[in-house]
């Protein structure tokens, strides 16, 4: 058993690295465990226009800018419409708000962790989190009483077991959802279940001029694809699916993929002279949220609390915007816990608002009502503008977007009823496609 530290985070992703910078530089003693050794290949490279104010912040603009693809903008490309919709940043509300990057998450998340080490933290890379217990006599991490703390059982990759102790737990641990699944409080999104093939190609054909590092979408029937260019040869592109078919699959899975993107005309022809340059993963369980965000000594961030489907690419700034204020809650509940209450509140309303917000849309986002509005936005009531500082992130800020946002919701309401049996026809189609083929089969 190492002497208690501050603040012990699990996972060093965007999330953690950023909470354990903040913290150390508030003079926390702090460590940050990651199960992987970086740098390692991850998918999330599109980054949003308001990612960009939280990397001046920690001080790695520069380096962040030096990896990655600029961003000025997105594509729809859709089956049903003859030419493409293109949608610039520069376009919404906040005019500073104007690119983002796409970045390799390799170089992304390395550049993070470096910036963690030079701001005081330790970070312990191939270490993984195994059990957890809080002095509290629930168990749970709340009403322990000044002077608790948290002990966490950790396994080294070289076969080393340890004990660390800390005052506080701060929960990065992503998709893994460590304490989460210790709770057993996650839960599939009743409303959206979907999930992924992706793969990098080498020498796909992109964008014209300054759009060529946009992000590209294209609907297909069976979900959508991402198109991601990155620094360099490489294209991130991957297909975002309905259970259903992911489950058809009777081939090889890069061979299913190749098949998959050949479904959509449009991608197939940008990747007619390329070649794969990575293997093909499959991933599913792709939208979860769970019943808690924090307690009196722990704090779930990023995808340890939600994921959402990644179609607006918001996962990276959720993760990073929520280690911001994750660290006023940690520093309340340590330094001032008068004033605790308060800031854990405040750390709870703004988990739940991103994942809410971009949610609505998410939800939507195949319907035909929902794709005409994007292949064609109007800036009635300054409903684009509102809708771009949408895909922009810029969610969080004073922005005035949200009655233009709820004109733009009025206006889908009042197209869908305009034609009530597509409407009808969509949603039906829908409640078949987020059914989870695996509970159907259990259940009956």
């Amino acid at each position: 058993m190492n002497e208690t530290l501050d603040v012990l985070v699990i996972g060093a992703g965007p999330a953690g690295a950023t909470a354990a910078t903040l913290l150390a530089r508030r003079g926390f003693r702090v460590i940050a465990i990651d199960k992987d050794r970086h740098p390692r290949f991850h998918i999330g490279e599109s980054l949003l226009p308001a990612n960009l104010p939280l990397l001046d912040r920690l001080g790695v603009r520069d380096e962040v800018e030096a990896i990655g693809m600029r961003k000025w903008g997105i594509e729809f490309v859709s089956p049903h419409h003859p030419e493409p919709a293109h949608v610039d940043f520069v376009e919404g509300w906040n005019k500073d708000l104007d690119g983002a990057f796409q970045v390799r998450r390799a170089d992304f998340d390395h550049i993070l962790i470096r910036n963690a080490r030079r701001s005081g933290a330790e970070v312990i890379e191939g270490c993984r989190a195994t059990a957890v217990s809080f002095d509290d006599t629930n168990g749970d991490g709340n009403g322990g009483g000044e002077g608790g703390g948290v002990t966490v059982d950790v396994a080294h990759d070289d076969g080393r077991k340890e004990r660390l102790r800390a005052r506080f737990l701060v929960d990065a641990s992503g998709r893994d959802t460590f304490l989460a699944n210790r709770f057993k409080c996650k839960q599939k999104n009743p409303k959206h279940n979907s999930s992924a093939l992706y793969a990098h190609f080498d020498d796909a054909e992109r964008l014209p001029g300054r759009k060529e590092g946009n992000i590209s979408i294209f609907w297909f029937d069976h979900g959508w694809f991402w198109f991601i260019p990155l620094a360099g040869k490489a294209t991130s592109v991957g297909a975002v699916c309905w259970p259903y078919y992911l489950k058809s699959r009777k081939k090889p899975l890069d061979q299913f993929f190749l098949d998959t993107i050949a479904m959509c005309p449009p991608l197939a022809a940008r990747l007619r002279d390329a070649t794969l340059a990575t293997e093909v993963t499959a991933t599913g369980n792709y939208a979860y949220s769970c019943d808690r965000t924090r307690g009196e000594r722990y704090l779930l961030l990023g995808d340890a609390y939600a994921f959402i489907d990644p179609v607006f690419s918001s996962g990276v700034f959720l993760a990073m915007n929520s280690a911001f204020v994750g660290v006023d809650a940690v520093d309340a509940c340590l330094r001032d816990p008068a004033r605790a209450p308060a800031a854990l509140a405040e750390f709870d309303r703004v988990m739940r608002h991103g994942p809410r917000e971009f949610s609505w849309f998410i939800y939507r986002v195949t319907n035909p009502t929902m794709r005409e509005l994007f292949m064609a936005p109007r800036n009635t009531l300054r409903m684009k503008e509102a809708l771009i500082s949408l895909f922009a992130g810029d969610i969080f800020e004073d922005t005035p977007i949200w009655r233009s946002l709820k004109a733009f919701k009025g206006v889908y309401y009042l197209s869908s009823l305009a034609n009530l049996p597509r409407t009808v026809r969509a949603w039906k189609r829908r409640q078949v496609n987020i059914r989870d083929p695996e509970a159907d089969a259990r259940a009956g």
